[in-house]
């Protein structure tokens, strides 16, 4: 028979801190507690696996579950004297809930159950305070309907006021008991008259009705928002945890609290928390009455004139201080603790490590290492990988007031406020004139990089978080909210259309890129700041990890950038970038457009220095480390005009007469452009674009050494491989063009060529490939597009229904498949390295900022990642974690 149930107290219990997947989070660390000898109030945890049989079952509990809980309430009733359900001396229980991960206030808790019309007497009785248990009774009733029979607790709320009101009553605490007991009337008749049935007495019922609710709580739409921010599987359930009551509300000489063992917003190794006498725990964090400091320097720092704990009740402080030391000494973390007073006697609650900011994360790690509590490999691991954009980019004043008007996928981390403008040219003027604004598009091209390069942060309606905003405002690090599909973008009349408000050109907006939300109006912001703490956790991370980190950059921005998060060379510079900037896009279209090969080649000419120029700058940036290029990938027809006004403006620059120009733009239409005529296909059907690119490369390898006295090695990759005789056509181009380049030089370069696997029949005939090249380079974001068969631009339609549906548990484009698209990168990991012992591997998609996906890469032996500049440090950090995690 399955046990489901695992009991703690009176010193003693049958789990362990270990037993976090059983017993969830607050079940397995009040065990730990109580076989620590810390005074715990005795009671019982119903492990995770039940909740899945609850579901599995139609939401029915398992017989075997109530006899099990039968037996441990026999054990909390033996620990405290007192029986559930007497009329003398009553055992009142709470009832909550503990999923393996925190999830603070995402699910439902029953206090005080067990009370009714003949309990709450016995219960004042018992106490020597009629008023307490009477206040008990309407906070359980409140609690109860609400949670388990489903009435709003705004009802009771209006009923409360009402009464204080009219009885002339600032305070909860104020009211009497005779006065209690007409309001709890009150409440129950609103009960019957609202849900057609009595408020139960019987406490067995009020028992599982409470167990029911909180398993049922799992799947309410905030607990499922929540895991879905937090990756927290469906699957994993939560436990519940049945505990004996203790009062904080027993009057004057009673208190409860939350505190923690270190400042959580900064790190400082103080003890922070608040308190209220005559309180239970749900008013501390309800905000109905103002909480008091538990420490006097915080109240003397605060400017309070209420008494702090440690002068209202010095011996119970004196012991939460010495458990709190201790809990932090044990667990070696900082610590979140609740307890309660009652009558002088103190009880711990909960205890669990604690959340905090980056910047407070990062000093407890150094703190705890320089004191040896932990190891320099513990304070790394430590450290959220994906928190450190807290400290990378502008964020959102917490205190301020926030008016959501809509939301989409947190595409690029940060916050931005400017006025808003529909169109990239509007952004580089309103740039010009020192004005910052916000770009809003339906969705953006390549052609839009000078107006994203303008704006402070970019707004789209459609595209997922591989869209081409999304890829390239990370890659700048700029804020990014993407497939805001309740938002509607109107480019005729310049509006943007939201829920119940329409907001015109010059209005101002912000966007929160680490949230999706998007804001009326300036919010106040917090910049960011790298402590000294940020260094000492980096160079640790450092020296633990075995991948390089490499950056995704093609700009001498991005590449500073880069360099200066800790960048060790560029793993993917996307030369198409370059083409989009000032005047280059007209000699690009000029060669799009020309006739024939002489054409284009008279066009290509005047693009080599262009292209020289980059290079030699991104080469000297970088001196010393490697530089990949990316030859010309995506189809030509990017690069042109679309619309009607769009191509009036360019065939008046180009001096084409319109017609004609529409006429080319329409032939070189594609059906399915990103499986069309791209990458290597481009190199192959037009090798004089590859030639130019070639040059200059070499031209800048060479120009860049003799000005940093550093030899320059570059990586040339050719994208889009499927066949090794691409590679070898393309290669023998490059090579050509390097020998031309020595010979007019006089100087010997020393390159590699490589290419992406970024098609499935690449990584299937990678040991082929390999005999031809030097390097492979992962592009995961092709490699899943083709693998899945789905478009990343066109994805987030439906991918957020398939993760809400259990179809899948992330999205594949946000983090790397490790089952599909995983098992392809390992095939070619292994075969190319079988035909060419020590190929150099790396991947260069977005996944390669991703936390999850690096530890894939480590796993699978790649030598580098590579991602956009912002997410240098965060790809350091995982790449240190993932080592660290491999030598255990």
């Amino acid at each position: 028979m399955t046990k489901w149930v695992y009991t703690f107290g009176g010193g003693e219990a049958e789990g362990n801190a270990g037993d976090r997947d059983l017993l969830g989070g607050k079940g397995a660390n009040l065990a730990e507690m109580c076989n620590l000898g810390l005074p715990v109030p005795p009671g019982l945890t119903i492990i995770t696996e039940a909740c899945g049989k609850y579901y599995a079952d139609g939401r029915t509990i398992p017989e075997e579950l109530k006899a099990q809980v039968s037996a441990g309430l026999e054990r909390m009733q033996a620990i405290t004297g007192r029986v559930f359900g007497d009329i003398e001396r009553p055992l009142l229980l709470s009832v909550r809930s503990g999923a393996r991960a925190s999830m603070p206030g995402m699910m439902d808790t029953v206090l005080n159950l067990g009370l009714n019309d003949a309990t709450v007497q016995a219960l004042g009785h018992d106490a020597g305070d009629a008023r307490f248990a009477w206040d008990s009774y309407r906070r359980f009733i409140q609690m109860y309907a609400d949670v388990v029979m489903g009435l709003d607790h705004e009802v009771f709320e209006e009923i409360l006021e009402d009464e204080k009101g009219r009885l002339g009553h600032e305070q909860d605490t104020e009211i009497s008991a005779v006065e209690w007991q007409h309001i709890i009337a009150h409440y129950k008749r609103v009960i019957e008259e609202e849900l057609g049935e009595a408020f139960p007495q019987d406490p067995e019922v009020q028992l599982w009705g409470a167990i029911g609710a909180v398993f049922s709580s799992w799947m309410n739409p905030r607990a499922i928002t929540y895991r879905h921010l937090h990756n927290i599987p469906a699957a994993w359930g939560t436990a519940v945890n049945v505990q004996a009551m203790v009062f904080g509300n027993l009057g004057n000489t009673s208190a409860t609290g939350v505190a923690f063992t270190r400042n959580p917003s900064t790190g400082e190794n103080e003890l922070y928390g608040e308190f209220l006498v005559n309180a239970q725990g749900e008013d501390v964090v309800a905000g109905i009455r103002t909480p008091q400091n538990i420490t006097e320097a915080a109240r003397i720092a605060s400017g309070s004139d209420k008494p702090s704990l440690e002068k209202l009740m010095p011996e119970a402080f004196e012991e939460f201080q010495a458990i709190c030391n201790r809990l932090e000494g044990h667990y070696r973390d900082m610590q979140d603790l609740e307890f309660t007073i009652e009558r002088g006697k103190l009880w711990m609650l909960q205890t669990r490590s604690g959340k905090r900011t980056a910047k407070a994360a990062l000093r407890i790690a150094v703190d705890m290492a320089e004191a040896r509590t932990i190891t320099q490999d513990q304070a790394v691991a430590r450290i959220d990988p994906a928190s450190l954009d807290q400290l990378l980019h502008p964020t959102i004043d917490p205190r301020a007031r926030r008016d959501i008007i809509g939301s989409g996928l947190p595409a690029s981390p940060g916050a931005a406020t400017g006025e808003i403008v529909f169109t990239s040219e509007e952004a580089v003027l309103a740039n010009k004139e020192g004005r910052k604004v916000i770009l809003v598009r339906v969705e953006t091209s390549p052609e839009d990089i000078h107006g994203m390069h303008a704006a402070e942060g970019i707004l789209t309606c459609r595209g997922g978080m591989t869209s081409h905003a999304a890829v390239v405002a990370r890659g700048m690090g700029i804020p990014c909210v993407s497939g805001a599909g309740n938002l509607r973008v109107d480019t005729r009349n310049e509006l943007l259309i939201a829920a119940g408000m329409t907001l015109a050109k010059g209005e101002v907006i912000t966007i929160d890129g680490s949230s999706g939300q998007v804001l009326k109006g300036e919010i106040p912001m917090l910049q960011p700041e790298l402590s000294g703490d940020f260094g000492k956790i980096m160079a640790w991370a450092d020296a633990s990890r075995r991948m390089t980190v490499r950056t995704n950059a093609e700009t001498p921005a991005d590449a500073r950038a880069a360099r200066s998060f800790g960048a060790e060379g560029i793993g993917l510079c996307r030369t198409e970038h370059m083409f989009f900037e000032g005047e280059r896009i007209n000699v690009m279209r000029e060669m799009i457009l020309a006739a024939d090969e002489a054409g284009r080649r008279v066009s290509l000419a005047k693009l080599l220095p262009m292209q020289r120029s980059d290079f030699t700058e991104l080469f000297s940036i970088m001196h010393g480390l490697p530089v990949t290029i990316r030859l010309l990938d995506p189809p030509l027809h990017e690069f042109l005009p679309k619309t009607d006004e769009e191509i009036a403006d360019v065939s008046a620059v180009l001096g084409m007469d319109p017609a004609e120009l529409r006429q080319r733009v329409d032939a070189l239409h594609e059906f399915n452009p990103m499986l069309g005529h791209r990458g290597c296909r481009l190199a192959i059907s037009h090798p004089e674009i590859a030639e130019m690119q070639a040059r200059a490369i070499f031209e800048a390898a060479v120009e860049a050494a003799r000005e940093t006295g550093a030899p320059v090695v570059p990586e040339i990759m050719v994208p889009l491989v499927g066949l090794k005789s691409e590679l070898d056509y393309v290669k023998a181009c490059i090579d050509a063009v390097a020998r031309e380049v020595i010979g007019e030089s006089g100087i010997e370069i020393e390159y590699l060529v490589g290419t992406m696997i970024e098609l499935p029949r690449a990584a299937l005939r990678a040991h082929v490939i390999a005999e031809s090249a030097d390097f492979f380079s992962f592009g995961t974001n092709d490699l899943t597009q083709t693998t899945f068969g789905i478009s990343r631009d066109d994805a987030a339609q439906f991918l957020n229904t398939y993760i809400q549906k259990g179809i899948v548990e992330k999205d594949p484009f946000v983090s790397l498949d490790f089952d599909g698209v995983g098992e392809l990168i390992q095939i070619a990991a292994e075969r190319g390295r079988r035909t060419k012992n020590g190929l150099k591997l790396g991947i260069c998609g977005e996944h390669g900022g991703d936390p999850a996906s690096i530890r894939f890469c480590e796993d699978a032996g790649l030598d580098y990642v590579s991602c956009s500049p912002f997410r240098v440090p965060i790809a350091r950090l995982a790449a240190a974690q993932a080592a660290i995690n491999g030598k255990g």
